[in-house]
């Protein structure tokens, strides 16, 4: 028989991988920076009695069904309490909110995405390939994440497509 009239296999189908592509895990809704700056007296100090003002006064529905990080852009020294106060306004409006920078945001965005939607049981013991090229922004964060996640369970984990993947781990062989 030569090679012509062999039937074409397709070795990648027939390896067992489970591919876990990290766009399928991105949070799509919008995402906002709430900065306290605009709060502070001369943008360097909270007074309380303002901030609580400005807490009972604010347009929190501008943040409904939004992502948002809470921060301040200027240094000034902010009590944990008026962060504290924020977020539980924030609370039942925005989905999801974080005290911190944008990228921080999308970390525990992922964070929570990975830790709700993986099914580890599902890779325990598998061959893992975490897809490498996509269209979305994915942060090396997330991919820190997922081989978090990944490496107590599965028997390696590789980074790729299927077809040309780069080992990433491999679990070690059990001493009989």
């Amino acid at each position: 028989m030569d090679v012509q009239d062999q039937p074409i296999v397709n070795r990648v189908a027939n390896s067992g991988l489970l591919t876990i592509d990290l766009e399928d895990y991105y949070p799509r809704e919008e995402r906002m920076l709430l900065d306290l700056k605009p709060t502070l007296f001369q943008e360097m100090i909270l007074r309380e009695k303002d901030f609580r003002a400005w807490v009972k006064e604010h347009d929190w529905q501008q943040y409904a069904d939004k992502h948002v990080a809470v921060t301040c852009t200027v240094e000034a020294i902010i009590p944990m309490w008026a962060y504290m106060l924020v977020l539980c306004k924030l609370q039942g409006v925005a989905k999801h909110a974080v005290v911190g920078t944008l990228q921080e945001l999308d970390q525990s965005l992922f964070q929570q995405a990975l830790a709700d939607g993986l099914k580890l049981e599902e890779l325990d013991g598998a061959k893992v390939v975490v897809k490498g090229c996509g269209d979305l922004p994915i942060s090396a964060f997330a991919y820190g994440e997922v081989t978090r996640l990944l490496a107590p369970i599965a028997s390696s984990i590789m980074y790729g497509e299927p077809c040309s993947t780069v080992p990433v781990y491999k679990r070690p062989k059990q001493k009989a």
